[in-house]
């Protein structure tokens, strides 16, 4: 789920820095410090959007520097359990592949896909179901629910687990064709059966004029 958050920190703006717009130095030092950061409270920080910078700054002996409140806020991203999400696989490999849902990307797992005997064919790119002949392949959308998220503190530690095992979850094109296949049954109608006709002839009375 995509948010904007709203954060307070205290930074250092350098003597190199001291020429630069107040503001514009913060922003630049807050991009360098949080863009791509994972948290374990707010999930993965895209990008700083605006910021609001105390203007009287504190000096601390030996250091040339001024230290700046500072309150910002931030495009981030926290994949929640069971959260439907759309995305497209960007890797393949021989236990699944990698979707990428937001600013990260996802493991989906071959036992995760579908009820059936797949095979995944890493040079080719692609994943082929044995009995439906269904295929998913690097650039295939599909719609699936997340069913694992592990946030560390490390930028490096951030774990997605989703499925595809459910009604309507799967490739765009799979989706569509199980809509398709309702819709076509919900529209059939029992035929009622027809009356047999009588050998009497009916008679019908127009009125002239």
């Amino acid at each position: 789920m995509f948010s904007i958050s709203t954060l307070v920190d205290v930074i250092r703006i350098p003597p190199s820095l001291f020429g630069t717009v107040l503001k514009k130095a913060a922003v630049n030092i807050l991009k360098e410090k949080y863009e791509s950061m994972i948290n374990a409270d707010l999930g993965y920080i895209i990008m700083i959007l605006d910021a609001k910078v105390e203007p009287m700054g504190k000096m601390v002996p030996g250091d040339g520097g001024t230290f700046h409140k500072v309150e910002f806020e931030a495009l981030t991203y926290y994949p929640k359990l069971q959260e439907i999400v759309h995305g497209e696989i960007v890797d393949i490999t021989d236990f699944g592949a990698f979707v990428r849902i937001g600013p990260t990307d996802a493991l989906l797992h071959l036992s995760q896909i579908m009820d059936d005997y797949l095979k995944s064919d890493v040079k080719s790119g692609i994943i082929l179901a044995n009995q439906s002949g269904r295929t998913l392949r690097v650039s295939s959308t599909l719609r699936s629910r997340i069913t694992a998220v592990s946030l560390g503190k490390a930028a490096s530690m951030g774990k997605i687990g989703i499925t595809c095992r459910q009604p309507f979850l799967g490739a765009d094109e799979w989706i569509a064709e199980e809509i398709k296949k309702t819709s076509g049954s919900e529209g059939k109608t029992e035929e009622k059966p027809k009356e047999k006709e009588s050998g009497k002839k009916k008679t019908v009375a127009v009125k002239g004029k």
